[in-house]
């Protein structure tokens, strides 16, 4: 087969997500960075809120790459999911990129029927914070995180 048939993210896709995000970091009063990329990497959406740090919107689009190119969240372990030592994670983070690997949670890849159609990256929240938010975004548009979940 030559040819396969491929699923995409849509810009309502996006901006459903991207809304979902910023809802919760306004109720939650966090300034926060989230970036939507599509399956190859490539960005659909940034938003930076107001007070967030100028930092977090290069943070967020690093993770929502990541995750895409993984197909699972960033984490601190390494492609194939092994744990990484901080030698090993920085020296990953350099061979890959710095625009194209991290070892900080809130990145999520955007599943569906097992294939992965994006990512999303959030930053300006802890670990935990970035990572909830990611998470529910995702799941806001009934997509999974998981390359077996829908």
């Amino acid at each position: 087969m030559y040819v396969a048939n491929a699923k995409r993210l849509t810009l309502a896709g996006a901006r459903k997500m991207m809304q979902t995000a910023m809802d919760m970091a306004e109720a939650a009063k966090v300034p926060i960075a989230v970036a939507i990329v599509d399956a190859g990497g490539n960005m659909v959406m940034l938003e930076r809120m107001d007070g967030g740090r100028f930092h977090t919107v290069h943070s967020s689009t690093t993770k929502a790459v990541c995750a895409a190119s993984n197909k699972r969240p960033t984490s601190a372990k390494g492609a194939q999911a092994q744990v990484l030592d901080t030698t090993h994670a920085l020296g990953l983070a350099l061979a890959a990129g710095p625009e194209r690997w991290t070892a900080m949670e809130g990145g999520y890849p955007i599943i569906v029927d097992g294939e992965c159609i994006g990512g999303i990256g959030v930053s300006g929240g802890n670990w935990e914070f970035d990572d909830n938010v990611a998470r529910a975004a995702v799941e806001s548009i009934g997509a999974g995180y998981k390359i077996d979940a829908k």
